[in-house]
């Protein structure tokens, strides 16, 4: 299922087995996997685990973010370019609620609003088709751009994790952001 985007220049598509190579590069990135609570190096086997158990059985529903050629946004969307994956996980429809998570993989697609429209699109998905009421993420308290992104997309604070996660020898305190569907 892809997923239109209001913005010209972007598009959703469902993530494949054929991508694994992609998310391997994106995800174990050093630049993408500082930011990511769990900083384990990801395998194949576990990426292609991930698809079967977790995306397989609708616990989760991911997407590869295509952005138009440059300066070309009517373009055919098999030429539009990947630059990173959006999913929402731990679905949970008993409370109709999920967790948000993103990452921009390639650097030039970086701090040019892919993750903002990419959000936004996302909350429409989440409401619209899978019915949530509310769509949550964890962010670094420190990571100021992703939470300005977030906001721009329309998630509010609602709190902080003191030293929450533990990583690296260091605790880190984690940002509390949700939106919630009104029309629900």
């Amino acid at each position: 299922m892809n997923i239109s985007a209001e913005d010209k220049g972007l598009y959703l598509r469902e993530i494949e087995y054929d991508d694994t190579p992609l998310i391997l590069k994106w995800r174990n990135s050093e630049e993408v996997r500082s930011r990511f609570i769990d900083r384990r190096i990801f395998t194949k086997e576990s990426h292609e685990a991930w698809l079967k158990n977790v995306i397989g059985s609708g616990r989760a529903k991911q997407f590869i973010i295509c952005i138009s050629p440059e300066g070309n946004d009517d373009a055919p969307k098999e030429d539009y370019i990947p630059v990173g994956s959006v999913y929402v996980r731990d679905l949970d429809n008993d409370h109709r609620k999920g967790e948000y998570g993103i990452f921009i993989g390639e650097p030039e697609a970086r701090g040019r609003g892919v993750g903002s429209k990419t959000a936004k699109l996302m909350i429409r998905y989440c409401f619209e088709t899978l019915h949530l009421h509310r769509l949550y993420l964890r962010v670094f308290a420190d990571n100021a751009q992703a939470i300005k992104s977030y906001e721009n997309a329309g998630f509010i604070r609602e709190g902080v994790l003191k030293d929450d996660v533990y990583e690296d020898g260091c605790y880190y305190d984690m940002v509390i952001m949700a939106v919630i569907n009104s029309e629900k």
